[in-house]
């Protein structure tokens, strides 16, 4: 089994594993890199990208967050995909409203340690906790030879059981260990991260204490911060109004248990952003099978002080036309990095403009550095890769067997643990 890591050896984000068995091949995720424009983005040089080809026996999506999956939609139509179902159900539901159209034409959906034989592989996914839903690990099996791809994971979310399970039973001869590393480099070793237990506990006391609107800025596909915004409204007593496009991605999801239209307390805003993609589309129907659990502009002023509205910057003008920003809140719930960027500062001046405090409250979406140390001494892997990490150079100190490889190198499964740990060949 030979490997081909086309993008990721030293970023987070975009994505691209391939991996050759007896002339046949699969990719792991085909990501979008992050601050990237997908038009500005070519396939990586996979055989079978540019046009079809019988040896590209399928495409696995891991996860549905952009730089996993972000340019799927250039591949030739017909590429077998395999992903997991709810994940396809959010994609679908999302792309009405944002660009970018994944084909799925061709698609074996992933169930959690389920095995799914293609030529000379075995692909087993193994559901994870993450802040996207329906998130892979994937293990692939091969001329007697296991890689493990761990995708996006962590132990802090709804689905931390996840983790541990795989820490107390972890699948035994992996031979490499491709490993996120997201975190590494950008926290200490020790640094531990809040649960969304614990993020439930300070929203709850945010949403309490607050007179006006608490208008709360989180990405719209991570489910489980939904869940806990959710909760910690119901818990004082106010509603959640989520935008349209949320709303449609909770639905689509399929799983009851989800706050959702129909849910006490659940309401849905259709922001003029939105209605224009509904107009221009045609899609009434849509609008319409919300009509029962909307709240209109004119609705927003008197029940704003009972209220926990989802927000992105978008909306600004929206809120402003509703008059319902007297003692307003807002709760900054993605990573705080991205408020430095020069392209905030018009949010920022909004927020000041309009003497709205501002406080952040979130969790990262990625493993700590002492989970991810618990994860590989559970493996115990050959060789360790670095993946999905701007500090690879770093793996050394924290975990043993790590072989950093470039991208666009070819190199094999067998013999290469035998090398040095910076061998490319």
């Amino acid at each position: 089994m030979r490997v081909c890591i086309h993008r990721g050896t030293h970023e987070i984000g975009g994505s691209c594993v391939e991996i050759e068995s007896q002339d046949r091949r699969i990719v792991l995720d085909v990501g979008l890199p992050l601050d990237s424009e997908p038009a500005e983005v070519s396939l990586p040089p996979v055989t079978g990208f540019a046009r079809s080809d019988p040896s590209l026996l399928a495409v696995v999506i891991s996860h549905p967050h952009l730089d996993h999956y972000g340019l799927a939609h250039k591949l030739p139509l017909g590429t077998p995909i395999l992903i997991g179902p709810a994940a396809q159900r959010i994609l679908e539901a999302a792309r009405v409203f944002v660009p970018g159209d994944v084909g799925f034409d061709s698609v074996i959906h992933l169930q959690d340690r389920t095995t799914v034989k293609m030529g000379p592989f075995a692909v087993t996914p193994f559901l994870m906790d993450h802040s996207a839903y329906d998130a892979y690990a994937i293990m692939v099996e091969a001329d007697g030879q296991r890689l493990f791809y761990s995708g996006d994971l962590r132990a802090h979310g709804r689905k931390g059981r996840l983790f541990e399970r795989m820490v107390a039973d972890p699948p035994c001869g992996i031979d490499v260990l491709l490993l996120e590393g997201s975190t590494i480099g950008r926290t200490g070793q020790d640094n531990e991260y809040p649960t969304e237990d614990d993020l439930e506990v300070r929203f709850e006391q945010l949403f309490a204490e607050a007179s006006g609107l608490s208008l709360v800025w989180c990405a719209g596909q991570n489910i489980d911060r939904l869940v806990t915004l959710y909760r910690a409204a119901r818990h004082v007593r106010k509603q959640l109004i989520v935008d349209m496009y949320t709303a449609s991605v909770l639905r689509a999801i399929g799983n009851p248990k989800l706050p959702q239209p129909g849910f006490t307390g659940f309401r849905v805003f259709l922001p003029w952003s939105q209605k224009q993609t509904i107009i221009r589309k045609g899609l009434f129907d849509l609008a319409n099978s919300f009509v029962a659990v909307r709240i209109y502009p004119e609705q927003l002023a008197d029940e704003a002080a009972t209220s926990v509205m989802l927000f992105r910057p978008s909306m600004a003008k929206d809120m402003e036309k509703t008059d319902c920003l007297a003692g307003a809140q807002m709760i900054y719930s993605l990573w705080s990095g991205y408020l430095k960027e020069d392209h905030q500062r018009p949010f920022l001046e909004w927020l000041s403009g309009h003497d709205i405090p501002m406080t952040h409250c979130h969790t990262s979406g990625h493993a700590s550095v002492a989970d991810l140390k618990r994860l590989a001494e559970a493996f115990a892997p050959r060789m360790l890769v670095p993946i999905h990490s701007y500090a690879p150079g770093q793996y050394a100190s924290l975990f043993e067997n790590v072989h950093i490889k470039d991208d666009g190198c070819w190199w094999n499964v067998a013999g290469a643990a035998l090398n040095g740990p910076k061998d490319n060949k």
